[in-house]
């Protein structure tokens, strides 16, 4: 049987499918959808082998709907037209419920082929299933966007990942034939960096090519799996770790593995809008106020790469590649964000200071909003000292220079005009 196991024991019912409680779940949002008989057109946002497809299977199978699929990958706007025409044969006066249309890797579509779908999803032809690993905002265009509820599919832990060996092992019979004993799971974790089909995938590997009774190791995997490593492709399971050891090498300063791991995504014929894209984040997260200009130059690089595309593309792309490996390196306002978000979500919606409340209308006013602010231009150096924070986390430091040079300017200015208020 040449089928994967992540085919043979995909989920058929909601109470099979593993994580996601916040959608599928009892009280999920798309549960109540389902409940209701009303499954509005969607965007499935995760990353990749997280169930996004399975999902989209088991939303059509449980609603009773025609269920059409297309992958952005290998179709056009002809394919779209032909999948939409045979959709509307099926939605008429007397037809309840509309046809589900699911679309993989939406985000690869390009803006006609999108454009082709506005009609379908406004009219109710269809209902429009989407599911992409990119960042919707940034790859839909607004106007299919706003027709389409966005759900956020979070990265399976570990335990979600262990469950899904064990289901293997209950479910598939020829995983069963082989009596497997799981001793070890951190190399099947690790090296399947939470993409459960490719976790599924390479345990079917390793336990395919020995005899029973197999029992897993951590030495036993690796050692399949790096006699098995596959070339870089774009739309296969070695994407992110590409991606992934090409950011990490920028983080590392060491250009040369940053121009390596670049050729191979550019080899491989990677969107050169991922990449920029890729180098815009690591500026900022990476790099941050150690560098500012690191920003405007791979804002620049994007910009440019888009209207020039390949092959001169990869010239700018290495450019911008080095310059941000061979930066100074500073997470402080990745981590400060990090930290305000975390505090937020701890204590929830603290009460404005009334003296930094707005106060457009008399009744503000007679209720001391704004009163006692002070403004900062009309004191020496624009500075005078006054709480910023809402009382109950007075003197909370989220952000913490790095030690760089000019992260350490930014210290001495925060000493010289707050003191010992956040312990610069």
């Amino acid at each position: 049987m040449n089928e994967p196991l992540a085919e043979r024991i995909r989920p058929r019912s909601l109470d099979d499918y593993i994580s996601q409680q916040h959608l599928v779940g009892p009280k999920g949002i798309l549960t109540q959808h389902i409940n209701q008989g009303i499954i509005p057109s969607l965007i499935l946002w995760g990353p990749p082998g997280i169930g996004k497809t399975t999902l989209a299977n088991i939303i059509a199978e449980v609603s009773g709907r025609p269920f059409y699929t297309l992958s952005a990958i290998n179709s056009g706007v002809k394919d779209v037209r032909e999948v939409i025409d045979k959709a509307r044969q099926n939605t008429g006066l007397f037809t309840v419920k509309n046809p589900i249309l699911f679309i993989d890797e939406i985000h690869r579509f390009s803006k006609s082929q999108q454009d082709s779908l506005l009609a379908a999803v406004e009219k109710g032809w269809v209902t429009l299933i989407g599911a992409t690993t990119e960042n919707p905002s940034f790859e839909v265009i607004p106007a299919l966007l706003s027709r389409c509820q966005v759900y956020i599919l979070n990265s399976f832990d570990k335990t979600d990942l262990i469950d899904l060996l064990h289901r293997a092992m209950k479910m598939d019979q020829i995983i069963k034939d082989k009596r497997v004993e799981l001793k070890e799971t951190d190399a099947l974790i690790r090296v399947s960096s939470g993409d459960a089909r490719k976790l599924l995938n390479i345990f079917d590997l390793v336990v395919s090519s020995e005899e029973a009774p197999v029992v897993i190791t951590n030495e036993l995997v690796l050692s399949k799996v790096q006699k098995n490593t596959v070339r870089y492709d774009k739309t296969g399971e070695q994407h992110y770790d590409i991606v992934s050891a090409f950011i990490k090498s920028i983080r590392g300063s060491d250009p040369n593995a940053a121009v390596y791991w670049l050729a191979r995504m550019i080899e491989g014929g990677e969107d050169v809008k991922f990449i920029a894209r890729r180098l815009l984040i690591a500026a900022s997260e990476d790099i941050g106020n150690a560098n500012p200009t690191a920003l405007i130059m791979a804002n620049s690089t994007f910009q440019a790469v888009t209207t020039i595309g390949y092959p001169e593309a990869r010239i700018l792309l290495s450019q911008c590649a080095i310059y941000l490996a061979t930066s100074p390196k500073s997470n402080s306002s990745y981590m400060a964000i990090n930290e305000a978000l975390h505090l937020v979500k701890n204590t929830g919606d603290l009460s404005i200071p009334l003296h930094l409340r707005n106060a457009p209308t008399k009744l503000m006013k007679d209720l001391d909003y704004g009163k006692n602010y002070k403004y900062a231009h009309n004191y020496e150096n624009n500075f005078v000292p006054q709480e910023f924070l809402p009382t109950e986390i007075s003197n909370t430091k989220f952000y913490e220079p790095s030690n760089n040079s000019r992260e350490q300017n930014f210290r001495e200015f925060l000493k010289i005009r707050w003191k010992d208020k956040y312990n610069y």
